[in-house]
């Protein structure tokens, strides 16, 4: 039984008479830097390779690649990666024709037999066939604890470190979060989960995913916030912050947990400003559910217990 005595229900894998993409595939962006960012997301404990000029990113738990980090003159989003059920392509391409949406070239350096455009910021996106990464089902957390008489807290000397078992999601700053809203749920067919008037949206994918594959904040351009990373427990969220302030990157956010989403969490700044997530528990939203979502004031959109965020957590340097 799941926690509460509710009973554990994940439904079928595609949601009827959707057409919609189903997982975030694959983000990347440029950093003028490479060898600065393979060191920062080693230490972060995802699996780090350069392919093809570029850095691909993985974790240590499977092959799928989820990010490509490209050499840049400054930090810049590049591009977003949406997978597609192979029997809705055609719907989508219709779709597409219908809108009015033009498609574009894939960007130099990734060619792909995908279907690439441009949304609402300018941002290139592509939709393609792909295998669905978003989870399938809710994984429901295992509580630490002992029996009487026993210890449940392992020894500091064998905490080991933190590895990220896969993406969750991306936040990413807008120009104008009402214009996402419309291009993600009308070409992408991704959902709104909730809100908090035009400052901030979180979407979820219809064929079943966590509470959002993808976010949006408010500011004067678009620009990349922070990747989302699921771990298994709280204890490696403090493992893993713990790890990153010894190898010189206390800089961050938490422990804490959200509200949008009920996930807990530590961010962790990069040297450009943006940051890397340990996520733990996030909400699930099942392919049959009918979400209620809801518009919510800032005090309950984002976070319901942790230290003050920092000052300039919410800037976009993308735009300096």
């Amino acid at each position: 039984m799941a926690a509460h005595g509710r009973k554990k229900r994940n439904g079928p894998m595609k949601r009827e008479r959707a057409l919609g993409v189903h997982s975030l595939d694959r983000f990347g962006y440029e950093v003028p830097n490479l060898a600065v960012a393979e060191a920062f997301h080693r230490a972060f404990g995802l699996d780090v390779g350069e392919e093809g000029g570029a850095l691909a990113i993985r974790t240590t738990h499977g092959p799928h690649r989820w990010g490509t980090i490209m050499e840049g003159p400054r930090k810049r989003l590049h591009h977003l990666s949406f997978g597609l059920f192979e029997e809705d392509l055609p719907g989508f391409a219709r779709r597409l024709q219908r809108l009015g949406v033009a498609r574009i070239d894939p960007p130099k350096g990734l060619e792909s037999n995908g279907i690439w455009l441009r949304d609402h910021d300018g941002t290139a996106i592509e939709v393609k066939v792909a295998d669905k990464v978003s989870p399938a089902a809710k994984k429901y957390p295992r509580a630490a604890h002992a029996e009487p008489g026993y210890g449940a807290s392992p020894k500091r000397s064998l905490s080991g470190r933190t590895h990220p078992q896969r993406l969750s999601h991306v936040l990413l700053f807008t120009a104008s979060v009402d214009k996402a809203i419309e291009f993600y749920t009308r070409v992408l067919g991704l959902r709104v989960s909730d809100r908090s008037a035009s400052d901030i949206v979180f979407l979820h994918a219809p064929h079943g995913s966590d509470h959002h594959v993808i976010a949006f904040l408010r500011s004067g351009g678009p620009g990349f916030h922070h990747s989302s990373w699921a771990v298994n427990s709280v204890h490696e969220i403090g493992i893993g912050a713990e790890r990153m302030a010894e190898q010189g990157h206390a800089a961050g956010w938490g422990v804490g947990r959200h509200v949008l989403g009920s996930n807990y969490f530590y961010y962790v700044r990069d040297p450009w400003g943006s940051y890397c997530e340990y996520s733990y528990d996030i909400d699930f939203i099942p392919a049959d559910v009918d979400w209620r979502s809801g518009d919510y004031g800032p005090e309950d959109s984002f976070y319901v217990w942790g230290p003050k965020p920092p000052a300039d957590f919410g800037t976009n340097f993308e735009l300096a």
